[in-house]
């Protein structure tokens, strides 16, 4: 990600848990070098956290997911575990990726999930945003 992409990134997710109480947290990283369950106290992950992780690991097909989700149980309740399925599915595909760029795959997954928080129950990718994501509006 740009600075600036982080930086509202930052202000989004800041927005969110005070609004809602969600912890969202965005790890970018690539395997082998990772934090492994450090960030679990850094961040205080809980039942209302998700973590994120990008990771453009080393796979040696080079077709791994980009993106990978870790989610609380409170967090659960309004989008389920299909919902972050098709998600991963969508936005963290090698040609997902390809096409649009690892920084809009993480940005557009991120304004996806905040999006369906705040409407408060989502089980797939909303059809408005896979039309803004494929540029089709």
């Amino acid at each position: 990600l740009t600075s600036g992409q982080a930086k509202k990134m930052d202000k989004l997710l800041a927005k969110l848990e005070a609004d809602t109480g969600v912890k969202f947290r965005v790890l970018c990283q690539r395997y082998p070098q990772t934090p492994g369950l450090a960030i679990k106290d850094y961040w205080g992950v809980d039942d209302n956290t998700i973590v994120m992780v990008a990771d453009r690991g080393n796979s040696k097909s080079g077709m791994s997911n980009l993106l990978n989700f870790n989610v609380g149980k409170s967090v659960e309740l309004a989008l389920p575990p299909v919902f972050w399925t098709r998600l991963r599915n969508y936005f963290g595909t090698v040609y997902y990726v390809k096409d649009n760029g690892e920084d809009a795959a993480i940005v557009n997954a991120v304004d996806t999930v905040v999006g369906c928080l705040r409407e408060g129950f989502c089980t797939d990718v909303p059809d408005e945003v896979k039309k803004i994501a494929n540029k089709n509006f």
